[in-house]
C-alpha cells in the first residue's frame, strides 16, 4: 500500500499574466492532516481546485494513493471512479446542496452513483450516525437546517463515496465559533475512524493547530514555509508566517502595526 495519499508535484496555474500557483510541491500522509494556509490570493484555494479536479495545471502532477491523476477523464465510469478518490467540502454547503432535495434523497443518489448494489438504507444511516445527525433529519431539507446542520450532509455525501482524500476548502469559516468547534472534533473522529486524509485550506491559523499534523504556508502562488503544524506555529521561519501569526487578535495587538508590517513586506 502506497505511503502517501496524496502527493502535488511542481503544480503551476496561469491566469494571464498572474501566476496563482507557481512550483508548489506537498506530500499527504496516508490518514494525514495537512493544512495550507495563507491570505486571500495567496494560491491556497487554486491549488485546492486543482487537486480536485476543478481546475486543470498548466503544469506539474497530482498523484493519489500512488497513482497520476489526469485532470480529465472520458467515460462515465472512469469519472465516477475518479471522484471517489478525492472529495471536496465547500465553506457554504448551501450552494452545494438541492434546496428541494431531502438529506435522505441527498444521500441516497450519491450513494446509487457510486454503489448501486448496496443496501441503502443502511448506508444512508451509518452515515447520519457518522456525522452526528439524528435519523429525523433525514426528511429535512437543506432550508430547515442550521448552517452546522448543512455542513455535516455535506460531510456525509463526501464520505459516501469513501475517497482517500476530503479537501476542507474553508469548511468551517461561515460556522459560529461553539458550531466551528463541534465540526473540528466530528472531522478528527472520523479520522480517526476511517484513516481518511485531510487537506484543509484555511486563512485560520486556530483550525490548522486543532486539526493538522503538518502545514504548508503559501504567499503569491508559492510555498513559502513547510513543517509539523506544532514547530511552524511554534517557531516560524519565515517574516510572513510570522505576520501571519502576529495578524492573530491578542493583548497589546496593534492592527495598524500588523497592516504597516504588510506594506512593507
Amino acid at each position: 500500500m502506497p505511503e502517501h495519499a496524496l502527493q502535488a508535484v511542481n503544480l503551476t496555474r496561469n491566469f494571464g499574466a498572474v501566476r496563482a500557483v507557481d512550483g508548489v510541491s506537498f506530500v499527504l500522509s496516508r490518514g494525514g492532516s495537512l493544512g495550507i494556509v495563507g491570505e486571500s490570493g495567496s494560491g491556497k484555494t487554486t491549488t485546492a481546485r486543482i487537486i480536485v479536479g476543478l481546475e486543470q495545471a498548466d503544469s506539474g502532477e497530482v498523484i493519489v494513493g500512488g497513482t497520476h491523476r489526469p485532470a480529465t477523464v472520458s467515460g462515465r465510469a472512469r469519472r465516477l471512479a475518479r471522484a471517489r478518490e478525492v472529495q471536496m467540502v465547500f465553506q457554504d454547503p448551501y450552494l452545494s446542496l438541492d434546496p428541494r432535495t431531502s438529506v435522505e434523497s441527498v444521500l441516497r443518489e450519491t450513494l446509487r452513483l457510486h454503489f448501486p448494489d448496496r443496501n441503502h438504507t443502511l448506508r444512508v444511516r451509518e452515515l447520519l450516525d457518522q456525522v452526528g445527525l439524528a435519523t429525523r433529519a433525514a426528511d429535512a431539507r437543506p432550508g430547515q437546517l442550521s448552517g452546522g446542520q448543512r455542513q455535516r450532509v455535506a460531510i456525509a455525501r463526501a464520505l459516501a463515496v469513501e475517497p482517500a482524500v476530503l479537501v476542507l476548502d474553508e469548511a468551517v469559516a461561515a460556522l459560529d465559533v461553539s458550531v466551528q468547534a463541534q465540526i473540528l472534533n466530528l472531522l478528527t473522529d472520523i479520522r480517526e475512524q476511517t484513516g481518511i486524509g485531510y487537506l484543509f485550506i484555511t486563512h485560520d491559523l486556530g483550525v490548522v493547530r486543532c486539526v493538522t499534523d503538518d502545514v504548508i504556508v503559501m504567499r503569491h502562488g508559492r510555498v513559502i514555509e513547510t513543517g509539523a503544524t506544532a514547530d511552524v506555529l511554534a517557531a516560524p521561519r519565515h517574516p510572513y508566517t510570522r505576520l501571519l501569526l502576529d495578524s492573530v487578535p491578542h493583548p497589546g495587538w496593534d492592527p495598524e502595526q500588523i497592516a504597516a508590517a504588510r506594506r512593507a513586506m
